[in-house]
């Protein structure tokens, strides 16, 4: 055998060996590649003891029960119950020796309170982001900026602080993990299958430019929990208005502003009059029933809006006091729907099914005027 052919023989080896060993590589991408799309065992990592959020627990979805509606409150048909989330632990001293010690409570930092506010278990599909290293907030967040909702639906990031605390990410943070969230529902829809595939596209995108890598939910599981939540939403989406109807001739538009801004009303760049709460919100507000070309009216409608309000700001007794107010500064009526006269015994009806509604949204762990309930109802 000449040198001629004993070289062509190594060449040959080698090109096969090299064959094989790039085979493999590719197979091995692939798996892993099946394996991070498909894989629904995941530890997420809002859920984890050592390392999770204050005030994180196991996650509880709300259930549902179909009732006749309630007089007077619209799309209050639903009834809902969810687990509380939020159990805090405590540790006993077991030496026998030694005397008691005194239970432990985890405090909760105003930081982690922001976190769970932004990336909420209850109402958020997690996304956790595993980071190759420590990274600093200044290069993560014009990253992250650029996934910041997806259809109407916002998505928000949180990361574990070298402190140990999760915390929103901030300029100047140093952080070792992140969690994202988008929101599973709103007032008007459920995240669907068309926003979960762009969310999917885009936050692998996203990942792969900071470092990073993400565990995506099965997509069936994450519909099933953005119907669910929706349901309740729109079972829960309750308007609740009282009229005032003129006793004589129609109001004129421009002295009625005289008087609601006598009884304490805003008017907003919208066009809107609302009642402002004292802290940046508001209670409830007021509609003319006509539009901007029209000079008079002959009719005003006081609006609440039930899950954006807190029970304690007693949102409908305050609507009630102003329309009585107003009664006697526009010489009007408190009527219904139907230009029907509207009692003290109707409306003191009509609180008390309120309170009713109050209860069920705090059942659900979703209070009325909670930063939860004001994202689900925007």
């Amino acid at each position: 055998m000449t040198d001629l052919q004993m070289s062509l023989i190594g060449i040959a080896g080698v090109f096969v060996a090299g064959v094989f060993t790039y085979n493999k590589i590719q197979e091995y991408k692939a798996k892993k590649s099946v394996e991070r799309a498909f894989s629904t065992d995941h530890d997420d990592v809002l859920m984890r003891t050592g390392d999770a959020p204050p005030s994180s627990t196991a996650r509880h979805e709300p259930s549902f029960s179909l009732d006749s509606a309630a007089p007077g409150l619209a799309g209050g048909e639903a009834s809902a119950a969810a687990s509380a989330l939020g159990a805090v632990a405590s540790e006993f001293e077991t030496d026998p020796t030694a005397p008691p010690a005194a239970p432990r409570v985890n405090a909760v930092t105003p930081a982690a309170e922001q976190a769970t506010a932004l990336v909420d278990p209850l109402i958020d599909c997690l996304l956790p982001l595993a980071l190759e290293g420590a990274a600093r907030g200044d290069k993560l967040l014009p990253v992250l900026q650029t996934l910041r909702m997806v259809g109407n639906k916002p998505v928000h990031y949180i990361g574990l602080a070298v402190s140990g605390d999760w915390e929103p990410i901030v300029h100047g943070g140093v952080y070792t993990k992140l969690q994202g969230g988008v929101q599973l529902a709103s007032r008007s829809t459920a995240l669907n299958e068309l926003e979960y595939s762009e969310l999917v596209t885009r936050l692998r995108a996203m990942a792969d430019e900071i470092g990073a890598e993400p565990e995506i939910p099965d997509m069936i599981e994450v519909m099933a929990e953005a119907r669910n939540l929706h349901r309740f939403v729109a079972g829960h989406d309750a308007q609740l208005g009282v009229n005032l109807q003129t006793n004589g001739a129609p109001w004129a538009i421009s002295t009625l502003l005289g008087a609601l801004e006598k009884q304490g009303f805003d008017v907003r760049p919208d066009g809107r009059y609302v009642m402002p709460d004292g802290e940046g919100g508001h209670l409830f507000s007021l509609s003319t029933n006509v539009t901007l070309a029209e000079e008079t009216t002959p009719r005003l409608t006081l609006l609440l809006d039930v899950p954006c309000v807190a029970p304690s700001r007693d949102g409908f007794g305050a609507m009630v006091a102003c329309a009585k107010s107003l009664v006697g500064r526009l010489d009007a009526t408190i009527v219904d729907d139907y230009n029907q006269p509207l009692s003290d015994a109707a409306l003191a009806e009509i609180a008390g099914q309120v309170q009713d509604f109050y209860a069920e949204m705090n059942d659900a762990d979703i209070p009325a005027g909670s930063t939860r309930a004001l994202r689900l109802f925007s």
